[in-house]
């Protein structure tokens, strides 16, 4: 009696599923056994399912945190799908016959265990000839990639009979010539064991075993055929992980070997062509279907592409395969002929057409109803409600939302649309989903407008699953996630970045659970940058929180407290070194942002102690100067305050650092007024022009700090203000001093760096 049929395949190969289906159709089996997770077999039904596009992919993941994850991912030409789907054609009994994935996380949790313990990675020992090594080695010997190699002599036995004896050949070599590590032959003897003790059990259970059709990499045919089955003893030894599983979309960029996908090819739409030439005229309408759809992109990036041109690069690519050994044109011969007719000899002129026809950007759909998370389910639930179904995309797309209610509507959900979809695409934001990006804004001071960019991935899928383990819903795995960073703060700045994510996400209850948090924080001392920020995120909900439908009553309160705190404590902070004065400055221009922005924060008490600040010499002069410099904003000095303070700053008797620091803060703000006061510019140029050479050179070093934040265009009208202050022509003085420094000057102005200045 014949044992089981054992027909090794490679996992992403049209040849090996042609021909499996052939095999099929003769052997007629009662059981078919397919190399996957044998826990899962419940997800075939969703994978033949008539409304199911490939790609696709099983996902298995741990229920506790951390979340450990295992992937199955199919194409439509994988010769496991293929045999399912035969299966579910013929009304044959189909099976997982693999591992369980409980058994796959499980080793993961042990070798991470192991790995933790040793404090280092488990390593190779030397000189072992790894399954990748003699991958290595035949590409040197062959002088192709291994893509390419296993596309000419394999792919192109599609429509051979002799397909699987070499298949299952190619395995058994392969294995003779390499020994992985000990932990990967570990793993794979035991994978082999349990495979063959579920092939015993088919038999034990009656089924004669010629009638039992295996599927498995041709790797594992050796082991299948020489090696013992597991016992049951053997079985209940194995680790095991607590673990729930779903189907997920995938997409042919994460097959692609290019994405780091092990098992992948690197074009798996051209793959897919070779599956629809091998079941249409033959693996030679593969350089048809290939080099037509690469003219059609190409045109559709707006180059231009004659027939000649393809008909030419059809030529070429049988004249390539026939000098390189093969039937058939391989993607390789193509890429060559299509670079030479059609890219006029650069790769670069096809490279978006290339793309698009050797990878694609396809991405697998499953219908509704498929077994899901309950948060994949409300995700998708939500995309559709939403109709944000079409940003489900490898192509990266922009969304401009308008959150202001729209009037010329009838129904409330269409009037809040874009707030609605604001509030779910933050959310997924909270989560880690990196479905959509949030951009800067465009309106300076209006925040009715959100842009975004959105890509799905399958990793994003992924992250979906694992907010499984925060809630069942989005909204609820959100809140969660929330009230753990809330209840996990340890500063005011930290609690009210979540309030505000809470209030951009329209969630009320975990806005009010971080505000709490934020209050209790609020009692102890806090850096006067983190009361600023704190302050500057609470307003934001104060300004903008009719626009979310939030009531703002609350915060009220605690931004007038964060205010007055920020005024009884600035001036101490200004009491620093030249390294924290620009976060002081920060949190000055922050502070006063804030009451330009609220009538209940006190004006005169601010504007007093800017005056205090500006006007005294115990304090760091870049904070002085800074506030000096919102004083003219917001004109409260004038000419004569301005003149008397250069006078004072910028004096002979004073420290060129100080004066320089001081200076640098009054050009941190409203630079374009100070350019316009031809007297400040006098003023300095007196400043410089009495200062000994020592000095002088002290002061450049800072000065040139100062500037150092100036456009072209600001630096352009200084220097034509000194050229009138010099009392030459403007512009002639201006494109004198801008020109670039000679080699020189550029050595002086460079060793000025290495001044040892005790005090900078």
């Amino acid at each position: 009696m014949s044992g089981p049929i054992l027909f090794g395949v490679r996992h992403l190969s049209p040849a090996a599923a042609f021909r499996l289906r052939k095999a099929l159709d003769q052997a007629k089996p009662e059981l078919v056994l397919v190399e996957g997770p044998s826990d899962l077999n419940g997800q075939m039904q969703w994978l033949c399912h008539p409304d199911a596009q490939f790609p696709a992919a099983i996902l298995a993941y741990t229920r506790e945190p951390p979340v450990r994850t295992i992937l199955w991912p199919f194409a439509v030409y994988s010769p496991e799908i293929q045999a399912i789907l035969w299966a579910h054609e013929h009304g044959v009994e189909c099976r997982f016959m693999d591992l369980p994935s409980s058994v796959f996380l499980g080793f993961r949790e042990a070798e991470e265990a192991v790995e933790a313990d040793h404090d280092r990675p488990g390593t190779e020992e030397e000189g072992t000839l790894t399954t990748e090594s003699v991958y290595q080695r035949l590409e040197t010997l062959t002088g192709e990639d291994h893509d390419t190699f296993w596309e000419r002599n394999f792919e192109q036995l599609g429509e051979s009979p002799d397909f699987q004896a070499a298949n299952n050949a190619f395995g058994r070599e392969l294995r003779a010539a390499a020994a992985d590590s000990r932990r990967d032959m570990a793993e794979t003897v035991v994978r082999e064991a349990y495979m063959k003790r579920v092939i015993a059990q088919a038999v034990a259970s009656g089924i004669p075993p010629e009638k039992i059709f295996c599927v498995c990499g041709s790797f594992h045919v050796a082991g299948l055929e020489e090696n013992a089955p597991m016992t049951g003893e053997e079985e209940k030894t194995l680790p095991r992980a607590d673990c729930c599983a779903t189907l997920m979309p995938y997409s042919y960029y994460r097959l692609s070997s290019r994405s780091g996908y092990g098992a992948g090819n690197r074009a798996p739409a051209y793959f897919e062509l070779l599956w629809d030439a091998l079941n249409g005229g033959g693996v030679k309408d593969a350089a048809y279907l290939y080099l037509t759809r690469l003219a059609a992109a190409h045109r559709k990036a707006g180059n231009l592409v004659s027939s000649a041109e393809v008909i030419e690069a059809v030529r070429l690519a049988d004249t390539l395969a026939s000098l390189r050994g093969s039937g058939y044109p391989t993607l390789s011969d193509l890429r060559d002929a299509s670079v030479t007719t059609m890219g006029h000899g650069s790769f670069s002129e096809l490279a978006l057409a290339a793309a698009d026809t050797e990878i694609g950007k396809k991405i697998g759909f499953l219908p509704e109803g498929v077994a899901r998370t309950s948060v994949q389910e409300d995700f998708y639930r939500q995309l559709k409600e939403l109709r944000l179904e079409k940003f489900r995309t490898a192509e990266l797309q922009r969304l401009d939302l308008d959150l202001r209610e729209k009037l010329n509507v009838k129904s409330e959900a269409a009037a809040l649309g874009d707030l609605r979809r604001s509030f779910f695409l933050h959310r997924l934001r909270v989560l880690g989903v990196h479905f959509a990006r949030l951009l800067p804004s465009r309106q300076e001071g209006a925040n009715w407008g959100e842009y975004w960019e959105l890509r799905w991935t399958p990793e994003a899928e992924i992250e979906v699953v694992e907010s499984a383990l925060l809630g069942d819903t989005v909204e609820g795995a959100a809140a969660f996630a929330l009230k753990e960073r809330s209840d996990g703060s340890a500063s005011i700045a930290q609690a009210a970045a979540i309030f505000q994510d809470a209030f951009l996400c329209g969630m009320p209850a975990a806005a009010s659970h971080a505000l709490a948090v934020l209050q209790g924080l609020s009692v102890d001392a806090a850096a006067i940058a983190d009361v600023a920020e704190t302050a500057s995120r609470l307003s934001l909900v104060v300004r903008y929180g009719d626009l979310r439908r939030f009531d703002p009553a609350p915060v009220v309160p605690l931004v007038k407290q964060l205010y007055l705190r920020a005024c009884l404590t600035l001036a101490d902070a200004c009491v620093c070194d030249t390294k924290a004065a620009p976060a002081v400055t920060q949190a000055m221009d922050v502070l006063n942002t804030l009451q330009l922005s609220h009538d209940f924060l006190e004006e005169d008490r601010w504007l007093a102690l800017l005056a205090d600040i500006s006007d005294r010499d115990d304090l760091n002069t870049r904070c002085s100067g800074f506030a000096m410099a919102i004083l003219l904003e917001r004109g409260q000095a004038d000419e004569g305050l301005l003149s008397r303070e250069v006078a004072r700053r910028l004096s002979p008797g004073v420290p060129a650092d100080l004066g320089a620091g001081w200076f640098e803060g009054l050009a941190g703000k409203n630079r374009y007024a100070l350019i316009a006061r031809l007297s400040l510019w006098r003023q300095l140029d007196d400043y410089l022009s009495g200062l000994d050479d020592e000095t002088f050179k002290r002061a450049l070093v800072f000065l040139r700090r100062a500037f150092a934040g100036f456009s072209a265009s600001e630096k352009n009208d200084i220097a034509e203000n000194l050229g009138e202050v010099w009392g030459a022509n403007p512009r002639q003085a201006a494109e004198l001093l801008m020109n670039g420094v000679t080699e020189d000057e550029k050595k002086v102005l460079d060793s000025l760096d290495e001044f040892d200045f005790d005090d900078i």
